[in-house]
């Protein structure tokens, strides 16, 4: 109900008539799931499987339904990523995952790109496969879930060779949340439903709060200084962080010798996409303090629809927090410098954004 009521509240937008085309959309949180996912991560998706109708066959197609549904939200370009939960299994399972995007990508028309997965409990396997996904399959980034399986972050040494290959092809890593560990688990159960103890944990609050977290840890390890042009992409308004940036910049002094204060590394290193949120609210605050080449548009597909995202970013072009040539950027010009692809390389059938006139 909660879907459906969010959905109509921009109905109105969605009918008044467009002065200005739309400029075209390029959306860089859009998930699907292998055929080779493993039962043990499909059951995490309990909760989203039990109130969003058709997500799971709309997470395994990467070819007519995915193509139609962008069509409905106006999406020109959507880049691919494995949904969450990957990274603690093997290599041969994220292995497979990209292969089988490289062939949707291949088949497409210019209209998917990818993102690699990689199985980041084993961080020179992980390495190894982010490095052939890009070198070899052409990919232009990776997303990665947030943790390990077991609760451990990337700050450490042994991961220094995964960020390298960031680095050295310049690409970006997406940190996306996953579910809690078994150890993080009981931090969010309690005297209440089982399901709200899943929500908690997961998209209702807790896996933001633990991404903005890791970014912070990267932070105090030293990452930005070692890896000065390393680039990171938080979801979801930035994970909290936007919010709290002023007292994170505040304090962070306290916590290394870097060579670049907090808010430094976060207006140079740090890309925030708007997936799943959608409120103008927290993109008031993000407007305030991230440049706006910065600010990428996402939707968090399927697990929010094309057109909900569609009718918040009419809203944003309504509101005036904008003007045109914002809009543009973060529409789709910032990824297409970020990630180095092009709207006007789309091909085929597409009912949107290859006629755009920029």
């Amino acid at each position: 109900m909660s879907a459906i009521m969010e959905f109509l509240r921009f109905i109105p937008l969605l009918i008044l008539p467009v002065l200005a085309k739309m400029p075209p959309l390029i959306t860089l949180e859009e998930h699907y799931a292998s055929a080779t996912t493993p039962d043990a991560m499909k059951a995490l998706f309990k909760e989203q499987t039990q109130f969003l109708p058709n997500v799971m066959e709309k997470l395994t197609n990467l070819s007519s339904l995915r193509l139609s549904d962008m069509d409905k939200g106006d999406v020109t370009i959507q880049v691919v990523s494995h949904a969450a939960g990957l990274g603690s299994y093997p290599v041969n399972y994220s292995r497979s995952a990209n292969d089988q995007v490289y062939e949707a990508v291949k088949n497409a028309k210019g209209r998917l790109a990818g993102f690699a997965t990689a199985p980041m409990s084993q961080p020179a396997e992980a390495a190894a496969e982010f490095r052939r996904a890009v070198a070899e399959l052409g990919f232009v980034g990776a997303l990665v879930d947030n943790h390990d399986g077991k609760g451990g972050y990337f700050d450490g040494k042994e991961y220094d060779a995964f960020w390298a290959v960031a680095e050295e092809f310049d690409v970006p890593v997406y940190l996306h949340p996953t579910w809690p560990s078994e150890d993080m688990a009981p931090r969010y159960q309690g005297n209440f439903d089982p399901i709200a103890a899943n929500s908690l944990g997961s998209s209702g609050w807790g896996w933001h709060q633990d991404t903005g977290l890791h970014v912070l840890r990267l932070f105090a390890s030293g990452l930005f200084d070692r890896r000065p042009k390393l680039k990171i992409i938080a979801g979801h308004m930035g994970e909290m962080i936007p919010f709290m940036l002023q007292r994170i910049d505040r304090l962070s002094g306290r916590w290394s010798t870097a060579q670049r204060n907090f808010t430094t590394v976060y207006r140079e290193n740090i890309y925030v996409t708007t997936s799943g949120v959608w409120s103008l609210d927290p993109m008031r605050c993000i407007l305030a303090n991230t440049p706006i080449d910065h600010i990428l548009y996402s939707i968090d597909y399927p697990f929010t629809s094309n057109e909900v995202g569609l009718a918040w970013f009419k809203e944003l072009e309504a509101s005036g927090l904008v003007d045109q040539e914002q809009l543009e950027a973060i529409a789709y010009k910032n990824a297409e410098k970020l990630l180095r692809i092009k709207v006007d390389d789309v091909k085929g059938n597409c009912t949107h954004g290859t006629a755009w006139q920029g």
